[in-house]
Order: structure tokens, then C-alpha cells, then sequence
């Protein structure tokens, strides 16, 4: 990649690991024969949030949602047959979670329970379902992966309007994973991880979107996964394989790199902390949160409004 301007780079320091005792083998696991090679696989950290002072975390292989402190104490909240990647905090309190498996479900955190939210589309299963993210007016985004990539580029892009309507913004995309909306929400920011770019989805005053653009383009063996948005409009992009978070201006120019010291699969981030300026990464292959002060809070994330 040409760059102008050579950006900063630092490594992120660990915070903690999933405790041996939380960390699995099973051989047979369905997920991860698909999607790691049959490995055995103790978890896989995706979908951080930082709620109620704590960072959350789903485990897709073993259907887990786990707790963490900053002090690096786990508490599993919920176990269940389904596969969670996404998640988001809603208003009430509970979690929505995007489950490959099982389409949209609702975590009443309390209770640790499950229940599904939203399954199918005009009676038609989704492909698989990654991530998502609610705007100021409660309408919800979030994206359906399946195996989509180059080779079959059917992936979509949904809106759920609060009151329920379900409209296809994208379904020409290339593996659609991370999903985020600018500071002002005038525009959508969807990874494309076997596309190895980010997408630029104006929305119009109607509702529709137009002049649909390639924001970033990275490289390597695996493209971008999960965004977050910082409050000044910089644009974090954690990309898996690199095991880099990018931290882009308004021109997509790389201004710092923020490395994994534990690994590559660097899937997903999220701001937390008390100030709101701590990045909180899933390097998701070995079980590990990373973490890097930034400079500026993250963007306002808002909570969903469910019926």
C-alpha cells in the first residue's frame, strides 16, 4: 500500500486472557471445522462492548457471552446452542446479538437467557448474520455475511426501522463484517473482509443509499473485520491476519497502526474504560483482550429500542 505519510505505529498491551478453565477442545466442534480447519479450538473472542463498566465478549464456536473487568476477572453470563458473533447493548439493558446461526437474539442479561428477536426475512433464513450497530433514531444496520466473498458476492446489508420494516440497503457485497455509522450518521461504513476494504455508504434523506464507494483498501491474507468510530471521525478498523487495528482520518490515510503483540486474528474492537478512551480489542485465535489509550473518546454508541 502507497503511502503518503508514513503513519505512527505502537503495540497494544494485553489486558487479559480467557481463563484456562473457560477454554475448550472439542474436536467436533461444527464452527470450527468450517472456519478453523478443523483446528481444535479452545474459543473464539468476537463482538466487544463495554457495558455497565465491564467489557462483554460472545465466544462463537460455544455459543458463550462472558463478563470481564478491567481487573481481568470472567464471569459467564449465558451459554446456549447458537453461535454469536455481534453484539450491541440495547436501551432496556438487554443485549442484541448477530448469531450465524440462529439470525438476531436478545440476551436478557439478568437472567442469561437467550430468545430469538428476528429469524428470517419474508420467511427466508438469512445467510449468517455478523454484525450490527443502532442509530439516534433507533433504526438498527447490521449485515449478513454467510460465506459470501469474491466468489459469490451476495452478502447484504439490512435497516430495521423501529417499528419493524426490514429494508436491503446492499446485497452485492463481498463478505459484509464490521458496520458502523459516521458521527453525523450521514454515512454507513461496512467492511468487506474478502474484498480486503471498507466500504462508503452515503444514506439519503429518503432512506435509500447512492454513490456506494471503496473507502479503504488493506491487503493480506484477511481482510477487515469489526469498526468502531471515534468521536473526532477517525475510523478504527480491526483487521484479522495483519493483526492490526488501523486508526484512518476522512481520507482514509492511515494516521496510526495499533499492533497485536498476541497474535494476528485481531477481529473486533470497541471504546471503553472510564474516560471512554480505551480501545478494547478481540485478538479472537488465542483468547486474548488487548487494549491502547487513545487520545479522543469514542463516538456515542446508542442503544437499541426494541419491542
Amino acid at each position: 500500500m502507497f503511502l503518503l505519510h508514513q503513519p505512527a505505529v505502537r503495540d497494544a498491551t494485553v489486558l487479559t486472557r480467557l481463563p484456562e478453565s473457560f477454554c475448550r477442545r472439542d474436536a467436533d466442534n461444527a464452527w470450527a471445522q468450517a472456519n478453523r480447519g478443523g483446528a481444535a479450538t479452545g474459543s473464539f473472542l468476537e463482538g466487544p462492548v463495554w457495558s455497565d463498566g465491564h467489557l462483554w465478549v460472545t465466544d462463537i464456536p460455544y455459543g458463550r457471552i462472558f463478563r470481564v473487568s478491567m481487573q481481568g476477572d470472567w464471569q459467564l453470563v449465558a451459554e446456549y446452542d447458537g453461535e454469536p458473533n455481534g453484539m450491541k447493548r440495547l436501551a432496556s439493558g438487554d443485549f442484541l446479538i448477530t448469531d450465524y446461526r440462529n439470525g438476531l437474539m436478545r440476551l436478557d442479561a439478568k437472567a442469561g437467557t437467550l430468545a430469538p428477536f428476528l429469524e428470517r426475512r419474508n420467511s427466508e433464513r438469512f445467510r449468517g448474520v455478523n454484525d450490527l450497530t443502532f442509530d439516534a433514531q433507533g433504526n438498527l444496520y447490521f449485515t449478513d455475511q454467510g460465506q459470501t466473498g469474491l466468489h459469490d458476492p451476495t452478502g447484504r446489508v439490512y435497516r430495521r426501522s423501529p417499528e419493524g420494516k426490514l429494508d436491503v440497503l446492499l446485497d452485492n457485497c463481498p463478505s459484509p463484517n464490521g458496520i458502523v455509522l459516521s458521527p453525523d450518521e450521514k454515512v454507513l461504513f461496512v467492511a468487506m473482509t474478502r474484498g480486503n476494504c471498507v466500504w462508503r455508504v452515503p444514506l439519503q434523506p429518503d432512506g435509500s443509499v447512492s454513490k456506494v464507494g471503496q473507502f479503504f483498501t488493506s491487503h493480506g491474507p484477511s481482510g477487515p473485520d469489526g469498526l468502531a468510530m471515534r468521536a473526532d471521525g477517525c475510523l478504527l478498523v480491526a483487521n484479522p491476519g495483519l493483526g492490526y487495528a488501523w486508526v484512518l482520518n476522512h481520507r482514509a490515510e492511515p494516521v496510526e497502526v495499533i499492533r497485536s503483540p498476541a497474535g494476528a486474528s485481531l477481529t473486533n474492537l470497541c471504546f471503553g474504560g472510564p474516560e471512554g478512551k480505551t480501545l478494547l480489542m478481540t485478538e479472537s485465535a488465542t483468547g486474548t483482550i488487548l487494549r491502547a489509550d487513545m487520545p479522543e473518546r469514542g463516538a456515542p454508541v446508542h442503544g437499541g429500542r426494541l419491542p
